[in-house]
């Protein structure tokens, strides 16, 4: 399967998905998280859904990074260059919609790539190899090539792999793991 069709299957995928099964499936990929192995970190870096793209919804893995008393960065886009500033998220943070719908910080305490130990990573789709595709902009790709190698990038999608993703190139970074409401996938 090449990138373009990875998309457009799983877009059509999540259309059909009600609110209340993105609740229930949310919840289930939180609760699968806490079976993956990257608790033991500090500074957590995650994607605040997008409602209209019918995301998973992280604020059930919020709940969780709270509850362990975690550094969280969220991220503001900069659609000029692709590149992404990371923010501490506090209780002072303000978060607003930009016109492509992604929540972000308005401003707020930088944190450097350097410091991020863990990313969750939106996903599309991804494949048995831990390639994934987003949304095509290459956000994630810039982000994860900065980060350290140790960094450790988990996908969060409502979906399993497909067999794959025929098109990657030396710019995509692979997953770590993808945790989906019924499994959890390591590469």
């Amino acid at each position: 399967m090449l990138k373009k069709q990875c998309r457009t299957f799983h877009k059509n995928l999540r259309q059909n998905l009600s609110e209340e099964a993105i609740e229930n499936q949310s919840l289930a990929i939180a609760n699968n998280l806490l079976q993956v192995p990257i608790w033991n970190k500090t500074y957590y870096h995650i994607f605040l859904s997008i409602v209209e793209q019918k995301e998973v919804n992280t604020e059930y893995i919020l709940q969780i990074l709270a509850g362990k008393d975690k550094e969280v960065v969220v991220s503001k886009s900069e659609f000029e260059t692709c590149g992404m500033t990371h923010f501490l998220l506090t209780e002072n943070t303000k978060i607003k919609k930009n016109k492509y719908h992604i929540p972000e910080p308005i401003d707020g305490i930088e944190v450097p790539t350097s410091k991020i130990e863990v990313v969750f990573v939106p996903v599309l789709g991804y494949d048995k190899q831990g390639n994934r595709v987003g949304y095509g902009k290459g956000f994630y790709d810039k982000f994860l090539l900065n980060c350290q190698p140790e960094t450790l990038k988990i996908g969060v999608s409502f979906f399993s792999p497909v067999p794959l993703i025929e098109d990657t190139n030396s710019q995509d970074t692979k997953l770590d793991y993808c945790v989906t409401p019924n499994a959890i996938f390591q590469f």
